[in-house]
């Protein structure tokens, strides 16, 4: 029987779970545990880790579980590592859900750096009010820089200090909207964005936005993943599911 583990995270796995629910496919919809208010799915949810590749195999095998869809975010690149390195320990099918990363278009001023590090040093040394459009997973990465001051939109409010002495957090939960990323940008003066090549319509407002101001945009690529099946759309993954 079909018994799915659907990674997600996304608006890609919503829409996932959504299908698999209205299919009345056996799933559960895994969270990472790393916002304090998840979306609420229409498949029994589980929140957390599994304890890395080993730990992950077990759960394959300790709940019946009969295919993955790895539906987490582009830059979730650990958890991705060991969805693959796990399913073939084990012998079962997955598939990512991966949306198309952006891609520049006439008016766009983006310079892509291939990680933090990099993006932190193409801001340069002189102060600049910065966009930082990356989550607060990594703003430690950008402690080094503290001459700039540094616009940040969260989905939960901070529990502790900001690791930068220039912040100002923005509590907001995409997808967003160009007009209110225009006005955003507008009212803080913002000088540049960095943000990471995550792809998809929920974030990419800021990018346009930019494109309208005029303004540059450094664009973090994605990391690697080991091969595996990648699908674009939710009726590919069904299709790959039998339904």
């Amino acid at each position: 029987m079909t018994r799915v583990l659907l990674l997600g995270g996304t608006t890609e796995a919503a829409a996932m779970a959504r299908a698999l629910a209205e299919a009345g496919v056996d799933a559960v919809y895994s969270y990472a545990g790393r916002t304090e208010a998840p979306v609420a799915q229409p498949l029994p949810v589980r929140v957390g880790g599994f304890g890395g590749v080993a730990g992950l195999a077990a759960y394959l095998k300790a709940e019946g579980i009969s295919h993955v869809i790895d539906a987490t975010h582009p830059f979730a690149a650990q958890m991705s590592r060991n969805a693959v390195e796990a399913c073939a320990e084990v012998g079962f099918p997955l598939i990512a859900l991966e949306r198309e990363p952006w891609q520049a278009g006439e008016g766009d001023r983006w310079t892509h750096v291939p990680d933090l590090a990099a993006a932190v040093a193409a801001l340069g040394e002189a102060p600049r009010r910065v966009f930082l459009a990356i989550g607060r997973q990594n703003l430690s990465a950008f402690a080094g820089a503290p001459q700039h001051h540094y616009l940040l939109r969260l989905v939960d409010p901070p529990i502790e200090p900001l690791p930068l002495p220039h912040a100002e957090a923005v509590i907001a939960r995409g997808p967003f909207e160009v007009a209110g990323d225009l006005a955003l940008l507008k009212d803080r003066r913002i000088e540049v964005i960095v943000a990471k090549n995550a792809g998809g319509a929920g974030a990419e407002a800021k990018l346009v936005a930019a494109r309208e101001l005029k303004l540059p945009v450094v664009l973090i690529d994605r990391p690697l993943v080991p091969e595996r099946r990648v699908a674009r759309t939710v009726g590919e993954v069904m299709g790959w599911l039998g339904r």
